[in-house]
């Protein structure tokens, strides 16, 4: 059986797009995570597009943050990255604005925000995996920050769970960027279909759109 196009797989009846802390305090000024909030900036743009096209489509855009309540309850202080990000002076506080999605998604009224307070990823222990079925998904775009961590284990955790990931490489990152790029190619590409914003979007304007509606 061949493998299916691009312009099936993100067929935006069954299509999410899912960004991962695409968050003032994590990828905007000031970030929890300086480094990688410079690097992303390029990103951000990237995935503005992403998103507008999604929405063009009819494709759902979720957005799924992360929080830490100042008292740090319910949230992990079991490795180096969460020992880090409680050091330093951006909070992420619930409903603060380093909270928020970054303005250039939006998030438009017919986005999902998702938070959690624990964890690496969006996936693990949260909604977002039965808010997706709810939605008849079985194709998450998966984009965000960061391919050091959280990408790469929503990744795993969306492929482990039953669902096909496209993953454009415009809109991920990770730092540095050549080791982001070395787990694309080396360990995400042989899980989920690498592939482009522009390639993507083109998809969704592409003529499959009537012969699949």
């Amino acid at each position: 059986m061949p493998a299916p196009s691009l312009a099936q797989l993100v067929d935006p009846r069954h299509t999410a797009v899912v960004t991962s802390e695409v968050q003032n305090g994590v990828v905007g000024e000031p970030s929890a995570l300086p480094a990688l909030a410079e690097a992303a900036r390029p990103m951000v743009g990237r995935l503005a597009v992403l998103c507008a096209a999604a929405r063009a489509a009819g494709a759902p855009v979720i957005h799924a943050t992360a929080a830490r309540r100042a008292d740090g309850a319910g949230s992990n202080t079991n490795a180096r990255l969460f020992l880090g990000v409680r050091r330093s002076p951006v909070t992420l506080l619930p409903g603060s604005e380093a909270a928020q999605v970054v303005p250039e998604l939006g998030p438009e009224p017919a986005d999902l925000v998702l938070s959690r307070l624990h964890g690496l990823n969006p996936m693990a222990g949260t909604d977002l995996d039965p808010v997706l079925r709810n939605l008849g998904v079985t194709t998450i775009v998966v984009t965000g920050v960061s391919v050091n961590v959280a990408v790469t284990n929503l990744v795993m955790d969306a492929v482990n769970l039953g669902y096909q990931v496209v993953l454009p490489r415009d809109a991920v990152c990770g730092i540095p960027a050549p080791y982001a790029d070395a787990v694309i190619d080396n360990t995400l590409a042989l899980l989920a279909t690498v592939t482009t914003v522009d390639d993507v979007v083109a998809a969704w304007a592409g003529p499959h759109q009537e012969a699949t509606s």
